[in-house]
């Protein structure tokens, strides 16, 4: 039988969690669109990406920003910096949901950050897009991971910074394997949750010695511009069976919802080289 102490402990965990879906942050989902009738991806319809920017005013900046994404990374436009920065990720309890839109997987509590500059960016949440959004030198992979930080300060200019991970068909990626199921379950179910429970970022493997950062926006409505992308050199694997799961869990307008490319307008795009980023 058990102990009166451990059975209050089993109740009490997944109600802090449920506690913690109702009460987390939602700056970010705040930002970006979360009705999957709103917008889509088709690229001749009168909600496609080319008029995201006069579906409602507040989204602008889709069709006049001018530091949009993503974008293509070419290497006759990229300068070469030496440089390491600290991530420190940590296990934090997380759930799963289907927006509509994207499968997104987001952390309540303390799930570690990044160091940018000096500016710690805790991380928030993870979605993915099929295929990549980004490209380098014109290539676009299969899958897309973008993983969101939030810096909530009101003195920090550029609040969001994203750290993209590019995927080809290969060998099943195995943090995705750990989601198979639960995303199995909401396939063409927008909004439904699943709790994870403890989930550690460092077991998606997502460090890289090499990344290209540049500055752009969010790829949804409302595209909001400031956002300093950091994508990984390195591409990692997915199996075909992961891609179409991802596809076939979202709505069907959202079965490739990669958003086109955006126009450079002569920005910077840095590779970093970094003998540590630890």
């Amino acid at each position: 039988m058990k102990s009166k102490s451990k059975l209050t402990k089993n109740i009490i965990t997944p109600l802090l969690i449920v506690l913690f879906i109702l009460a987390g942050p939602k700056s970010i989902d705040a930002q970006e669109v979360d009705d999957e009738r709103e917008f889509e991806y088709a690229a001749n319809s009168d909600m496609g990406p080319g008029k995201w920017g006069q579906i409602k005013k507040e989204w602008a900046a889709c069709n006049n920003g001018s530091l949009q994404s993503p974008i293509d990374m070419s290497n006759e436009r990229v300068r070469i910096i030496s440089r390491s920065e600290k991530r420190t990720y940590r296990a934090a309890n997380a759930t799963v949901r289907n927006r509509g839109h994207d499968i997104q997987m987001q952390w309540f509590g303390d799930a570690g950050s990044i160091f940018i500059n000096g500016t710690e960016y805790p991380l928030r949440n993870a979605h993915w897009h099929s295929p990549s959004e980004h490209t380098i030198n014109g290539r676009r992979y299969d899958l897309e991971l973008h993983l969101v930080h939030l810096n909530t300060d009101p003195n920090v200019k550029n609040k969001i910074a994203v750290i993209g991970v590019f995927y080809k068909i290969g060998k099943p990626n195995q943090f995705l394997s750990k989601l198979m199921t639960n995303i199995r379950s909401m396939i063409d179910k927008k909004d439904e949750e699943k709790i994870l429970g403890m989930i550690d970022p460092e077991d998606i493997k997502i460090r890289s010695k090499r990344y290209y950062r540049y500055m752009g926006s969010l790829t949804v409505p409302p595209c909001t511009e400031g956002v300093i992308w950091t994508i990984n050199k390195k591409v990692k694997t997915v199996s075909r069976d992961q891609v179409k799961l991802l596809r076939e869990a979202v709505h069907d307008y959202a079965e490739e919802n990669a958003r086109p490319l955006q126009p450079k307008h002569n920005r910077d795009v840095y590779l970093y080289e970094a003998g540590n980023t630890n």
